[in-house]
């Protein structure tokens, strides 16, 4: 055998690591997978020749503290049967004391791990270990368990009706769908920027760039309209009937009110305006502030007189091209008549109409009242809204419907007007 031969042939690397770990272990000293997959991939990269190789790979890779060194030495000088350098400190400092070449040559016998040594239990693995064929056997007390899988605090809330949440468990869905709401519809603004796809000729860019080639415009500068979130307004019903929604519900408008700066209003039997409140950084504040701003909360619904008074507004004007979602369950004290008009010019203003009703969610739902009846021509898509899992359905939903919208609109051909008559 050559003196680059490796020290160790034939051997298992993975169950000859493993098993000396395992040693270490029982001696105090804490070897962790890791190191233990370092000692491997060592023992791959670079096979050791010699004892004083293995040596100090195995203690490089196995061993993070000073205080440890000598538990270390005292297992490697067990297994090996000699020790390997003195244990004294100045070997372990600097590294002197290597064997004389009749201690650390290649042809040195391995040691009998076999027999045992002076540390309990069996020797190492020193060749491949057989597989095993045969079924594990157990005793009659071994009982064969599957741990449990629990779920987390969030993912255990998400589908908890609203009325039965805590203040702890709302506050964590809030927050967290303030990070859902990711994706909204974007609407094509008369801005264009610089775009490889776009179908429009930049001649102020394509000019400077022509500056470089001697004025031939070599490349063409492109640009196209830039998209832009869709504008959003919320109106949400803060009536007795929806008390157990609305500490939801204003977490959803206040998630949008953050991420998609939407417009924000509660309304009982008069309309509030919340942007400014619920845009607030602190959550506890922005719902106490809007406590005290909303003062007829818990009272009757005048649904039709609000939407009138929003329409009427200078606020009235977001509702153009708009995203507007109702947060209600369709109780009101207007005629339904009123609320049917009402509905007709806002749908008029508005891009899409969405109503989003707790009680939407009921096996075999069906609108009851006369008032969510007469509203309901007049919206375009009618959601469930009874729990956080359902509100994050709601941009999914808007998303499907506004590219529908987009589709039938492209599809639609263009009005002409008829040529005058000639005279």
């Amino acid at each position: 055998m050559s003196p680059t031969a490796p020290f160790l042939p034939a051997v298992d690397r993975a169950a000859f690591a493993v098993a000396l770990a395992d040693r270490l272990r029982r001696r105090g000293v804490p070897v962790g997978l890791t190191a233990a997959q370092d000692f491997v991939s060592a023992l791959a990269v670079s096979p050791p020749a010699t004892r004083t190789a293995l040596y100090w790979t195995a203690r490089v890779t196995l061993v993070r503290d000073q205080p440890q060194l000598a538990r270390f030495d005292e297992v490697f000088d067990a297994v090996f049967g000699e020790a390997l350098l003195s244990v004294d400190p100045n070997a372990r400092r600097d590294g002197h004391g290597t064997p004389s070449p009749a201690r650390d040559d290649a042809h040195a016998p391995l040691p009998a791990g076999a027999s045992g040594d002076p540390v309990d239990g069996p020797g190492l693995p020193w060749v491949t270990l057989p597989p095993v064929v045969a079924a594990a056997e157990h005793g009659e007390e071994y009982v064969l368990t599957v741990p449990q899988r629990l779920p987390t605090d969030l993912a255990g809330a998400v589908d908890t009706p609203f009325e039965q949440l805590g203040e702890q468990e709302a506050e964590l869905l809030g927050r967290w769908l303030e990070t859902a709401l990711t994706q909204w519809p974007t609407r094509r603004s008369r801005r264009y920027a610089v775009r490889p796809g776009g179908h429009r000729v930049a001649i102020r860019e394509t000019v400077a760039r022509a500056r470089r080639t001697g004025w031939e415009p070599v490349r063409l500068v492109r640009t196209g309209p830039v998209d832009r979130p869709r504008r959003v307004v919320v109106l949400c019903d803060v009536s007795r009937s929806m008390q157990a929604q609305a500490v939801a519900y204003l977490h959803l408008m206040r998630a949008l009110a953050l991420t998609t700066h939407a417009e924000v209003f509660a309304f009982a039997t008069s309309l509030t305006r919340l942007t400014t409140v619920l845009a607030h950084r602190s959550a506890e504040t922005a719902f106490e502030e809007a406590t005290q701003r909303v003062v007829d909360r818990f009272g009757g619904t005048r649904i039709a007189h609000c939407l009138e008074a929003l329409l009427a507004s200078h606020h009235g004007g977001t509702l153009r091209g708009a995203i507007v979602l109702i947060a209600s369950d369709g109780w009101d004290g207007d005629p339904p008549e009123r609320l049917a008009a009402a509905m007709s010019r806002l749908r008029r203003r508005a891009h899409t109409v969405i109503w989003l009703n707790p009680r939407a969610s009921a096996p075999g739902f069906a609108p009851r009242t006369t008032t969510m009846t007469a509203a309901l021509p007049h919206v375009d898509l009618l959601l469930p809204a009874d729990t956080f899992a359902t509100l994050l359905r709601v941009p999914g939903e808007i998303a499907r419907l506004a590219g529908d919208k987009s589709r039938t609109a492209r599809r639609r051909p263009a009005l002409r007007r008829p040529a005058p008559a000639s005279g």
